[in-house]
């Protein structure tokens, strides 16, 4: 079991309280109460930090004042104060530090923590909380140690390459913040037991072979059995391992330059 010492990376184990509030988690359920995602359920009750995506505060010089854990995601966040005193939280990039300053300006300087339209970035620059469209809020790249890469300026859009080597087009109006997403040796960490995960929420994925005919297509039979099928699926009957499910025909394909790299087997 491995974890990430969070007290020489956060500044502060408590939260501001005029951005928190709390709630009922009601995880992996609709709104009749039935199970629509499977594996979610139970965990630890959770303080909710309101996290600013947007970039609508725009031209304001704002500084640093903590930078915090939050649960409900596995980047870390920062609280900034704005010169005109509205504080918010933001993610926070990569060495992120109390005291340093940020602002959310097409002619702002590119420094990590700094907002700009795609359109002022220059190529190479690492980007994270990337806007779809102009002014629809960040969408792309919210993860831990995660970000895009501008590739190039091709008139009204932009050329960015997608953590998963995807390479697509996206308007050059759009808003990103400079920089690496914090907390980047979050997918190193191994729980080590089903209890820590229990605490997360997750609940305990049970093998289609376990189950019984009635529960799946892999169900039934004394001891071990082979799946008897022609090609994988899973609880539902669809193809899982390698089977496409994007939509032909959705309206972005027109976008992509190039695909996502597929992990094959040596």
């Amino acid at each position: 079991m491995t974890g990430i010492d969070y007290r020489s990376l956060l500044t502060t184990s408590k939260p501001e309280k005029s951005l928190t509030r709390g709630g009922k988690r009601d995880v992996g359920r609709n709104n009749a109460g039935r199970i629509t995602v499977r594996h979610k359920g139970g965990g630890v009750k959770r303080l909710f930090r309101d996290v600013t995506f947007d970039y609508k505060k725009q031209g304001i010089p704002g500084r640093i004042a903590s930078v915090e854990y939050d649960p409900n995601r596995s980047a870390f966040i920062s609280l900034v104060v704005f010169r005109d005193g509205e504080k918010l939280y933001r993610l926070a990039a990569k060495n992120a530090k109390v005291g340093d300053n940020i602002i959310l300006s097409a002619d702002a300087e590119q420094k990590p923590g700094c907002g700009l339209p795609l359109s002022m970035i220059q190529s190479g620059t690492p980007i994270f909380n990337v806007e779809f469209k102009a002014g629809g809020g960040g969408k792309l790249a919210r993860s831990a140690g995660q970000s895009l890469e501008v590739v190039a300026q091709e008139g009204a859009r932009t050329l960015v390459r997608m953590p998963s080597k995807e390479v697509r087009y996206l308007p050059s109006n759009a808003w990103a913040t400079i920089g690496t997403l914090t907390n980047e040796e979050y997918r190193f960490v191994n729980r080590g037991k089903a209890g820590r995960n229990h605490r997360k929420g997750i609940r305990p994925t049970v093998r289609g072979t376990a189950m019984n005919p009635v529960d799946h297509p892999y169900g039934g039979g004394e001891g071990v059995q082979p799946q008897g099928t022609k090609r994988p699926k899973n609880l539902w009957g669809r193809g899982t391992r390698g089977v496409k499910t994007r939509d032909k025909k959705k309206y972005s394909r027109s976008f992509i330059v190039s695909r996502r790299t597929k992990n094959k087997k040596k």
